[in-house]
């Protein structure tokens, strides 16, 4: 006996028979197509990273640790373009998980530096594969040289040139 599908499967099946919108002047815009390529690749990372309950900024926070052991969470916050809460939060998260343990400084008590844990070393090890084949589905969509010619120009936007 066939059950009818729940409402939000309907409301899917409806919209994938909607035509796109005309996006207007926004198809003119270099940040409307920056967005849309943004939103592809994280809703991508946040699928690929699912079983792993891990988001891009925690990641990129457990990458800076492991290539900066002893970093500071103002440094880390300050590479990431965050302001001090939130990155105390993800630090936080991520603490609570045991992936990152704080330690003061040898060289100033006030300070913490921030450590990988033996736990967080395995997960980042696990993440890098996942993130590995999640980039691999997007780098196939350019030449090498498209490649290097795609990341040279964002490179320059977000540098100022």
């Amino acid at each position: 006996m066939r059950t009818n599908p729940p409402p939000e499967d309907v409301e899917a099946e409806e919209a994938s028979f909607t035509p796109p919108l005309d996006v207007g002047r926004l198809g003119d815009l270099l940040g409307f197509h920056l967005r849309m390529a943004h939103v592809a690749i994280y809703r991508d990372f946040a699928e690929t990273m699912e079983e792993l309950r891990l988001t891009q900024k925690q990641l990129a926070v457990m990458e800076l640790v492991a290539g900066n052991p002893g970093v500071s969470q103002i440094d880390l916050a300050n590479t990431l373009g965050t302001d001090r809460a939130t990155m105390m939060a993800l630090v936080n998260r991520l603490a609570a998980r045991d992936f990152i343990e704080r330690r003061p400084s040898a060289a100033d008590r006030r300070r913490q530096e921030l450590h990988l844990t033996e736990a967080g070393r395995a997960m980042l090890a696990r993440a890098r594969a996942l993130i590995a084949m999640h980039e691999q589905r997007f780098i196939e969509l350019f030449s090498p040289d498209e490649m290097d010619a795609l990341l040279a120009a964002l490179k320059r936007i977000y540098k100022g040139g």
